[in-house]
């Protein structure tokens, strides 16, 4: 009886364990934002403080407009200021100067170059 039990224990232990594991990965196209902000009101506030602006937005969905300063196969930037990558390759449409909302979830700060990262982004507009 007691070999049963134990048994069942660790059956129980692997199926959670399995499941922790290998959870679905976030769809952040699907996801609903956190955060709607212009790239200037972001910039602007990680200039202020940047360690709180980095707890606040951390692994969060966000949406981001602004000007496309810089642009290649799977990159944009908006303004010089928010760096966002994509999965996919980007459309031959998409020209520089022109004005974007972009979803996607911010993944830090990068404090040398003074850029916002995102990535798994997506275009809204």
């Amino acid at each position: 009886m007691r070999k049963w039990v134990v048994i069942v224990i660790i059956l129980i232990v692997a199926f959670l364990s399995y499941n922790y594991i290998y959870q679905d990965h976030r769809d952040i196209k699907r996801e609903k934002s956190e955060y709607v902000l212009t790239s200037i009101d972001i910039s602007n506030e990680f200039e202020i403080n940047p360690s709180v602006s980095e707890t606040k937005y951390l692994n969060k969905t966000i949406e981001i407009s602004g000007t496309i300063s810089e642009i290649n196969n799977t990159e944009i930037t908006l303004d010089n200021k928010v760096f966002c990558q994509f999965s996919n390759t980007l459309k031959n449409t998409i020209k520089t100067n022109q004005t974007i909302k972009i979803k996607g979830r911010f993944i830090g700060f990068d404090s040398l170059l003074e850029e916002i990262k995102l990535d798994q982004c997506n275009i809204i507009n």
